[in-house]
């Protein structure tokens, strides 16, 4: 018997710290971490001890033996990577954090931004003595993605937030939460409230297909759509026609297959999921049937994770489609896919595309259609959007052998009233610090905030998570990011390169509460917590999520 990783696996690299036979790759410190899909555990090598299970924050590691007949293509996707990985003799070298000596005192952090990268920064800083941690977010609930990005219909992943519960109740950190930097309090204030300030504010901009018609009524960031339906207060009260049979979403990667999902899954299967009432009822009186995936590229190419690509087949009374001649791969790609320097997880995104192209569809069922090859070209309507012309492309090689996708002469024209972009993620510019405007993230060497000008570190001034290194990888990605930044602030305070605070810890406090009066606390938000679990619970959900500040900030102050 071996153990095996499967869909939910969040990238954390827990598992990697507790396997005693090292068996679990690839390992943060590995080049492939920064690419990779997910962990695998290699068969052959396991002792069968279960300490990864214990670990794994997800729930994502199973007994070969127990495996659901829908996790039994898992077994080849983990034993695969190690045949063209295989194990080596000797572990790799972990991130070390400096010593503090004592006499240096108390380290003080703030950390702006409650996600996953602020939530693992605040797991290291507090992993030492005599720190103490400030957390920032300018909403009242915490945990950034994982609550507002996470499908609901993926409940397994957002058990990582039983690990952040853990870290955000500690004496020694102290959550602000309805609280905006920048706003409430500036950034030249929490320099002079603590040694250090860590930016992990995420990304929470879109990118723009920069074509015609992109900005008629219809046409959407996927971004938006997401936060929408997944009760996020500021995109509420948006409105999406769903009355149309087709919506076309632009990109192929994990966001869009995950919107392509929620668009055709039973809404009665929604309701069982954390999913927000307004988006419940939307979706209850939806007319679409068939959802458009465009990847610019072909199979071997494509954006999302073999993980979400099996989960859409496992989908009840939805049929996957691909064109039989989209899923063939031209001679380049068939040249990449079958030579040494393929990654398993290629090959197998190209085998799933065929196969899916090889059904037989049933007319009388809801579909996802995977286009491969095709860009859009323009959005066109009067007055909002009616239709969607792509182009075909083809594959080029680049000067530097990456395959690139060329438009040609050939066009089609899709009729749908809702295009999502989903085209990646992007950072915004955080006032008072340098923004690359070109990579759309805070310029920083190794979490240290850069200045431009002159080229040096800003003292006491990091970054971490999609701010720092673009919006790149899963959860757990984020985790090996945070590390590296607060291993730079235990060097800096070790070496005396952070100033002293000039004001004290207690007029903070005294400060938030006249500037922000309804800021709320780790225990206003375990009344939120509490008051949407018991709501959910009343019919049959995990929760029902309060979509409005105000309800946010009623349920933060009920007693008892």
């Amino acid at each position: 018997m071996a153990y095996v990783i499967t869909q939910p696996c969040c990238n954390d690299a827990s598992c990697v710290d507790v396997c005693p036979v090292n068996c679990i790759h690839p390992t943060p410190d590995e080049a492939q971490f920064a690419t990779t899909e997910m962990l695998y555990i290699d068969p052959d090598t396991c002792i069968d001890c279960g300490a990864c299970v214990d670990e794994c924050p997800v729930e994502a590691i199973y007994a070969d033996n127990e495996l659901a007949e829908a996790d039994a293509p898992y077994l080849e996707m983990n034993a695969s990577y190690f045949e063209k990985h295989p194990m080596g003799p000797d572990w790799p070298e972990p991130i070390t954090m400096a010593k503090i000596a004592p006499e240096l005192g108390t380290l003080r952090v703030a950390i702006v931004g409650s996600g996953p990268a602020a939530c693992y920064a605040a797991m290291e800083l507090t992993g030492k003595p005599r720190v103490e941690v400030d957390i920032f977010d300018r909403l009242p609930t915490p945990y950034g993605l994982v609550r507002a990005g996470v499908a609901p219909d993926h409940p397994g992943t957002k058990g990582v937030t039983d690990q952040f519960r853990a870290v955000v109740s500690k004496k020694t950190v102290h959550c602000h939460f309805n609280v905006e930097v920048g706003k409430h309090i500036s950034h030249t204030e929490l320099l002079e409230h603590h040694h250090a300030v860590i930016y992990a504010v995420g990304a929470a901009g879109d990118r723009k297909l920069d074509i015609p018609g992109e900005d008629l009524p219809g046409s959407h960031a996927a971004t938006e759509f997401v936060a929408w339906y997944n009760g996020h207060p500021s995109y509420a009260d948006r409105s999406f026609d769903l009355s149309g049979e087709r919506a076309v979403i632009v990109g192929n990667g994990n966001v869009a297959l995950d919107v392509a999902r929620i668009l055709v899954t039973d809404p009665e299967v929604l309701a069982k999921t954390d999913l927000a009432d307004h988006a419940l009822e939307a979706l209850r009186n939806s007319n679409i049937r068939e959802v458009v995936i465009l990847g610019r590229r072909g199979p071997a190419q494509a954006a999302y994770t073999n993980p979400e690509l099996l989960a859409l087949g496992q989908m009840t009374d939805v049929d996957v489609i691909v064109d039989p001649a989209e899923a063939e791969l031209d001679d380049s790609s068939r040249a990449f896919v079958e030579s040494d320097a393929a990654e398993p997880s290629v090959l197998l995104k190209v085998k799933q595309a065929q196969e899916f192209a090889s059904h037989t569809a049933d007319p009388t069922r809801k579909r996802i259609v995977l286009r491969f090859l095709t860009s859009p070209e323009e959005i066109l309507g009067d007055g909002s959007a009616e239709q969607i012309r792509i182009v075909k492309n083809e594959l080029v090689a680049t000067p530097t052998g990456q395959l690139s996708a060329r438009p040609t002469e050939e066009t089609e024209t899709l009729d749908t009233g809702l295009v999502l972009r989903s085209v990646g993620y992007r950072g915004t510019p955080v006032a008072d610090l340098p923004f690359d405007d070109a990579r759309g993230v805070i310029p920083n060497e190794n979490g240290r905030v850069i200045d431009p000008e002159s080229g040096m570190p800003m003292p006491g001034v990091y970054a971490a998570g999609w701010i720092k290194r673009g919006p790149t990888g899963v959860i757990g990605t984020n985790k090996y990011c945070s590390a590296e930044t607060v291993s730079m602030i235990f060097d800096d305070f070790a070496a005396g390169r952070l100033a002293t605070p000039s004001a004290e810890a207690e007029k903070l406090t005294v400060l938030l509460a006249d500037r922000s009066p309804d800021q709320v606390d780790y225990q206003g938000w375990q009344r939120i917590d509490k008051a949407e679990r018991a709501s959910g619970a009343a019919v049959g959900r995990p929760r029902t999520k309060l979509i409005s500040i105000e309800s946010m900030l009623a349920a933060a102050r009920e007693e008892g």
